[in-house]
């Protein structure tokens, strides 16, 4: 793995909170550019394409050779491990279908803005990632007693925060060895994308975008807490300088399919007096969804929505389908809020979890509505 070193803060700046009705800079539109949000009538496809699937590259994306592609496991282990691709492939393997969110989606909308990636409220998709579990390559491996924590390193190289690393990121053994966890090479039943981390990806089902390390090179089992930057500096929910608490797994979240039609500036929607089948998505990286609320008077009464049946054939880690019929007679403007509930009791706030970098921010997704005669 290699160790984090200090940069000049010249030339990576250190993270702020932007000055009140502080414009965008082009430093955060560069980071727009190079990375997508999923754009959100895609709502409508239980698989996102991957084109379509949400994007964050923390640095470059790294060229990686397959023929060349080796995984290295390291460690507090018996027996340490070199596998190539054909290796890990002659492994069993399963397939899951998983939602997949940012831990920074809804930063953008956050008051004060902490600067950064500047999502809204589409930086999701969700994917079935076939691979290799984890377990049995830990267990390939064998995992020495006093063992703590599983590093994950990527080919991806650059510098934040002044701090040069290759991205790396871990969990705890107990989360390493559930054996739901994934080495993937494929991604809705095709080789995986560049950009989506090949040859090789961990894909964590529950857990924020962060910890689905791509383009993986090294597997470390440590017999410590892992205390890289990804894991302690970065992806923290505080609201000053404290160190605060790391952030995990996705809290839940609705979306809809904005109804009618848009205006090409403001987004705003266009509908028509009558009855409209408002549709959409919840899920949560914690628990089961077990209500989705839906407020047609920008947030003065709310009405459930129905659910579909969950599907065994799919498992947990997959958003969930919800629908409510809209009877629309008033003429002019309202604006249309969800919000989800699982079976932990997790609900989405109307109001803004703010936190100093805008993580895990699941406040309820709001869509301005023009209804026309």
């Amino acid at each position: 793995m290699t160790q984090p070193s200090s940069v000049q803060n010249s030339i990576s700046a250190p993270a702020r909170i932007a000055d009140a009705d502080e414009a965008l800079s082009l430093d955060e539109l560069q980071l727009a550019a190079r990375n997508h949000g999923m754009p959100l009538e895609a709502l409508q496809y239980d698989v996102t394409p991957p084109g379509l699937h949400y994007l964050l590259v923390h640095y470059d994306i790294p060229f990686v050779d397959p023929a060349t592609w080796r995984l290295a496991v390291t460690g507090h282990v018996a027996r340490e491990l070199t596998l190539d691709l054909a290796a890990l492939r002659s492994m069993p393997r399963q397939t899951r279908r998983v939602t997949f969110e940012c831990a920074g989606n809804g930063r953008a909308r956050l008051s004060p803005r902490p600067i950064s990636q500047p999502w809204l409220t589409e930086a999701v998709g969700t994917a079935e990632w076939t691979g290799v579990p984890l377990a049995a390559v830990l267990a390939e491996a064998g995992v020495l007693p006093g063992a703590v924590d599983v590093a994950f390193t990527g080919a991806d190289h650059g510098v934040e925060r002044g701090v040069e690393q290759d991205y790396a990121r871990s969990l705890h053994l107990s989360d390493a060895v559930d054996g739901e966890v994934l080495l993937a090479d494929e991604m809705n039943r095709a080789p995986l994308p560049p950009q989506h981390g090949a040859p090789v990806r961990l894909v964590a089902p529950g857990w924020y975008g962060m910890a689905q390390v791509k383009w993986l090179q090294r597997i470390t089992v440590m017999d410590r807490p892992f205390d890289g930057f990804q894991n302690v500096t970065a992806y923290r929910l505080k609201k000053g300088d404290e160190a605060g608490d790391p952030v995990t797994r996705i809290l839940p979240r609705a979306l809809m399919v904005p109804p009618g039609f848009p205006d090409f500036m403001s987004r705003i929607r266009i509908v028509d007096r009558g009855r409209h089948t408002l549709r959409g998505r919840a899920w949560s990286g914690w628990a089961p969804i077990t209500r989705v609320e839906v407020s047609t008077d920008s947030g003065a009464s709310w009405g459930d929505a129905e659910l579909d049946p969950a599907d065994p054939g799919v498992g947990r880690w997959a958003w969930r389908k919800w629908s409510l019929d809209w009877d629309v007679a008033a003429e002019g403007r309202t604006e249309l809020l969800c919000r989800a509930t699982d079976e932990l009791g997790h609900v989405q706030p109307v109001d803004q979890p703010w936190n100093r970098q805008g993580m895990a921010n699941n406040m309820v997704q709001r869509i301005p509505v023009f209804v026309r005669s």
